[in-house]
């Protein structure tokens, strides 16, 4: 590949997987296109690429790029926090962005891997599959389902064009400390530790999530497009762990002995299990993932991004 494109590559999953595309097609021009919303400029040091700041869902693509489109895209660009209470904006922008990117690509019919989201599945708990209902409990989710409506109408219409969405599960890792409340609770939990705290848990911290390591996300999204398929899938770890087991794994990279604080969940309709059904993704993506939360607990920690900037306890613990 001689060229490929990045939508929210500043962003968390985005520059992580730039980065990675880097290293394996150092021959190719990477442009990441981001607005810094969802994103941060130092979560690129060391990229060699194009930068375009610009937001997908008002750019004049063909005035942007006059003509210019790329070998692959990779389209991550999203209002990524869940609680924004503007539905039109969330939309917009999410469904939008997308929908011009598509008519911009669609006269080259460019391959295009995009993010969708576990949220797609609704608050219901239980193994996630492909083909199950989707009832989206909010408006980034419903963005997620429309952004798959979209993909599925223009594939109908362009029958060899690749589209391929990945339905990203509870993704932790660095290069995510920027993202302030909608970090993971990786994040949130060891910036507790750090600090001297208890971490902060909901009674009795049972509770289980889908908690995949970036670096696995970042495989799958490269393998959706080298498999040459389209349709979605599932982009998880396949082993859903609890909140409690999250902090054991803390306590022993960062070096500390504390018990969770519980207290009580103050949402009726918490979910207290995800899990990702890997079968299509490992069948037709010929991937699956490699880190266990330990595992990438450990690689968190050696990475450095897990304690930067907590200040002198995360330096102190660091050293």
């Amino acid at each position: 590949m001689k060229s490929i494109w990045v939508t929210g590559g500043a962003g968390f999953i985005g520059s992580n997987l730039v980065l990675r595309l880097q290293e394996e097609f150092p021959a190719a021009a990477l442009t990441v296109i981001d607005d810094f919303r969802s994103g941060s400029f130092p979560n690129l040091e060391g990229f060699k690429g194009d930068f375009v700041a610009a937001d997908v869902s008002r750019m004049d693509w063909e005035n942007e790029f006059h003509g210019r489109r790329p070998d692959a895209m990779f389209h991550l660009a999203s209002i990524t926090d869940t609680t924004l209470q503007d539905q039109k904006i969330q939309t917009h922008d999410n469904v939008e962005g997308f929908r011009r990117l598509l008519d911009y690509l669609r006269p080259g019919k460019t391959p295009i891997v995009y993010a969708s989201s576990a949220a797609t599945y609704g608050i219901r708990a239980g193994v996630n599959r492909i083909g199950d209902p989707l009832a989206p409990a909010n408006a980034y989710a419903f963005s997620k389902v429309q952004l798959e409506n979209l993909a599925r109408a223009v594939k109908a219409e362009e029958a060899g064009w690749q589209m391929a969405g990945l339905r990203y599960f509870n993704v932790y890792g660095p290069r995510e400390g920027h993202k302030g409340v909608p970090a993971s609770m990786a994040w949130h939990l060891a910036g507790q530790m750090l600090a001297g705290k208890r971490p902060r848990i909901f009674k009795y911290g049972e509770q289980k999530r889908d908690f995949v390591y970036v670096k696995d996300i970042v495989a799958m999204t490269i393998a959706a497009l080298k498999s040459g398929k389209s349709g979605v899938w599932n982009a998880g770890s396949g082993q859903p762990r609890s909140f409690n087991e999250m902090i054991e794994g803390l306590n022993k990279v960062l070096k500390t002995k504390f018990k969770p604080e519980y207290f009580d969940c103050p949402y009726p309709f918490y979910q207290p299990h995800t899990e990702a059904d890997m079968t299509a993704t490992k069948r037709d993506l010929k991937i699956e993932p490699k880190y266990s939360l330990e595992e990438g607990l450990e690689d968190y920690f050696k990475s450095g991004w897990l304690t930067k900037g907590r200040g002198k306890a995360a330096t102190k613990k660091k050293k």
